[in-house]
């Protein structure tokens, strides 16, 4: 079951629709079989080629579809055809061995071959007259090996095969080759169909939902009442509690594989919807399923649908958002912080609970407003005049302050901090503050003890083995690295990574990989200059910040500005705070990967079995300039891909040139794909890195390539 918030089977796309359509004409053979026809087919290559060009006509542009054989010299033979005139038929019929046009090509490399322009197809034989069929696919029918039949798709429009068109017509390809049956057939012979051709013709339209969604076949008893149900069919969306996905579902009883859904609200709801034919919307409930001893539990919502004798099941799963929330509670706990915001216009003011906490102050008095602040009756009046002056920065020149102050309470003078930034309107004018109060009572009482302590140094070290566990719990908890891959926008994305195993504290390497609200992808990884806790609170502010202006709809150059100018204005030390950070923004309706850079290393592309560095563009270190510019780059991705993005860490060695790293780091990471590590790929990079000086981390995003 899949930990993604996505909506359940319905409003159908049209390219989805015109692959339905494709299933439900070749259906009618499956239903000659289960009806005992003598014949075993009726669909010609001729009828499967009109009723391919029928569906797609609107769609895809689609005016002719043309199927060829290999004949035993090698040549092509046309067996079947729709949407050509006779003499165009007549000149396509033979394509003999020597021909070196995109047909054969697509057959000898087992690969479907785009022509997206009008003069592609350079070879006269399969030339047609000006205008006419300006873009071309030719897509091989992969169920035998090697390949002897491939399906051509002529366009009446010109222009390239966007990413939806091409999963149609590689779709559509692979029900049609069910119907063509045996290669080799000639024109006018029927195609053979499938015994399971309806589990066959569903398991395609499955695999393009962008959703969780099963078939469910009844198995029934001697009585013929339902003893439990079969998973015959599972998008690839899907996956469970316990991480199976997709195929690894298919065969799986229902009861067998989750015992606890025997006689449970969903049970009897699958047994109404098969009996009365009524969609079962189910309310959510949890499941849990124990594994290795340790208990997983998450929250569903089901609905279940009948389609013929069987199920059609889909869920959405709930507990994300929840998850999310106590990770940020356990964040503001273990750092002793709590997250405030004051929009000035209204004067309405938000406080975290944890700030509460901080200032000692009963929830039932509510929060101090930002201009109330500086005279809050337990501040100290030393303190007040630097308060005030920070406060009138920030709202009246929206200057960014990092201020600390103290304040009394019953158990004693607490060292504070106020940590804020303001947003302004189109004219400059300050109209929202956001920020963080920060209790560093202990930290200061710790630094209060090691000035007066005659054992300075044990002091100090103990006082590092504290900053280390307090930071590694502070990075458990604002980066936790999943035990899986997750699926976000269509990418499988694999997390990895190591602190350093030769310095004390704990460093900077940090990331973020999350799904935004218009259905794309956000995926960060940055470094920050340094160790300890500094540097895992620059990391939070860093990785807050490009979240929220992210979700919000910021351009990403937009987001590393504000970052820099955040590090520029809340340096605590004359040497100021640094961070390198490389952040991508994927786009899963084209396939298209917008990305910048901070004076970052350049992402690495491994496809079609090579490995190269991106182009990087414009883009210096966060913190370094007032002046800073960032550029914006662009690739596609295509199936097959790995983009890997990652901290120096993996690449540098003591006394070694940097490219000699890169190169090292390619040679090593094309080597894991070519030997079949592609789903451990950012794991087993990391581990491979047995002495490291410098924290890893490594995020793995790859373009899952469609069955």
């Amino acid at each position: 079951m899949e930990d993604q918030a996505v909506g359940p089977v319905g409003g159908v796309s049209p390219e989805v629709l015109a692959l339905a359509k494709v299933v439900a004409g070749l259906r009618a053979e499956a239903e000659h079989l289960e009806a005992g026809s003598a014949m075993p087919g009726t669909r010609t290559p001729d009828e499967v080629a009109e009723l391919a060009r029928g569906a797609l006509s609107d769609t895809g542009h689609v005016g002719a579809v043309v199927i060829y054989g290999r004949g035993a010299a090698g040549n092509l033979d046309l067996i079947g055809h729709a949407g050509l005139d006779g003499p165009s038929a007549e000149r396509w019929s033979h394509v003999p061995p020597t021909d070196e046009g995109a047909a054969l090509q697509a057959l000898a490399e087992e690969r479907p071959v785009w022509l997206e322009a009008p003069d592609a197809e350079r070879r006269p034989l399969l030339a047609a007259r000006p205008g006419q069929w300006p873009s071309r696919a030719w897509i091989p029918v992969l169920s035998e090996h090697p390949a002897t039949t491939v399906i051509g798709f002529l366009r009446t429009h010109p222009g390239p095969f966007d990413a939806a068109t091409r999963s149609v017509l590689r779709r559509t390809v692979q029900i049609c080759g069910r119907s063509l049956g045996t290669r080799g057939a000639g024109p006018g012979e029927p195609a053979r169909v499938d015994e399971n051709a309806t589990i066959a013709a569903i398991q395609p339209v499955l695999d393009v939902l962008p959703c969780p969604a099963v078939l469910l076949t009844p198995l029934r008893a001697a009585d013929g009442t339902v003893a439990d149900f079969r998973i015959d069919a599972a998008a690839a969306e899907s996956v469970d509690v316990a991480g199976r996905r997709g195929e690894e579902l298919v065969g799986r009883t229902v009861l067998d594989t989750y015992p606890t859904v025997a006689g449970s609200d969903l049970w009897h709801g699958y047994l109404d919807a098969l009996t009365t034919g009524r969609l079962y919307e189910g309310d959510p409930f949890t499941y849990e399923e124990t594994l290795a001893g340790v208990p997983r539990e998450s929250v569903y919502s089901v609905r279940a649908s009948r389609l013929g004798d069987r199920l059609v099941v889909s869920w959405i799963r709930h507990d994300t958002d929840e998850r999310e929330a106590r990770r940020l509670a356990d964040l503001q706990r273990l750092g002793n912080l709590g997250w405030a915001g004051w929009k000035l216009g209204t004067g309405r003011t938000t406080w975290s609970d944890q700030v509460y906490d901080v200032f000692g102050r009963d929830p039932a008095l509510g929060p101090v407003g930002l201009e109330e602040l500086p005279s809050h009756g337990r501040l100290l009046p030393d303190d007040a005049p630097k308060l005030r002056a920070a406060v009138q920065r920030l709202l009246a020149d929206g200057e960014s302050i990092d201020q600390p102050f103290r304040i009394t309470t019953p158990d004693g003078v607490r060292h504070l901090r106020i940590v804020a930034e303001a947003e302004p309107d189109a004219h400059g004018t300050p109209v929202e503050v956001h920020g963080f109060f920060q209790d560093l009572t202990a930290q200061r009482g710790a630094e209060i003890a090691l000035q007066e302590s005659e054992r300075a140094n044990l002091v100090q070290r103990g006082m590092l083995r504290a900053e280390r566990a307090l930071a590694d719990r502070l990075r458990e908890t604002l980066l936790p690295i999943p035990e899986q891959s997750l699926e976000l926008a269509g990418l499988r994305v694999e997390i990895a990574y190591l602190p350093s195993d030769t310095v004390l504290s704990v460093g900077g390497d940090w990331y973020s990989a999350i799904q935004l609200p218009d259905g794309c992808a956000l995926f960060v990884v940055g470094d920050v200059a340094g160790h300890g806790l500094p540097a895992v609170g620059t990391m939070a502010q860093l990785r807050f910040t490009a979240k929220g202006m992210a979700v919000t709809g910021s351009r990403l150059p937009a987001v590393l500005n504000r970052l820099n100018a955040l590090l520029l204005h809340t340096a605590t030390d004359a040497d100021g705070a640094t961070a390198t950070m490389v952040m991508a923004r994927y786009r899963p309706d084209d396939g298209r990967l917008s990305w910048v850079r901070a004076g970052h290393l350049p992402p690495l592309l491994i496809r079609g079995g090579e490995a190269q560095f991106l182009s990087q563009p414009e883009g210096c270190l966060l913190g370094a300039s007032f002046d800073a510019a960032y550029a914006e780059a662009v690739i596609d991705l295509m199936p097959g891909d790995h983009l890997l993005l990652y901290t120096d860490g993996l690449v540098e060695d003591a006394g070694e040139d940097i490219e000699e790293g890169l190169t090292r780091f390619a040679a090593v990471a094309l080597g894991l794909v070519r030997d079949g590590h592609a789903e451990t790929l950012a794991r087993t990079l990391a581990a491979a890195r047995t002495r490291h000086d410098d924290d890893i981390c490594v995020l793995d995003i790859h373009v899952p390539v469609e069955p």
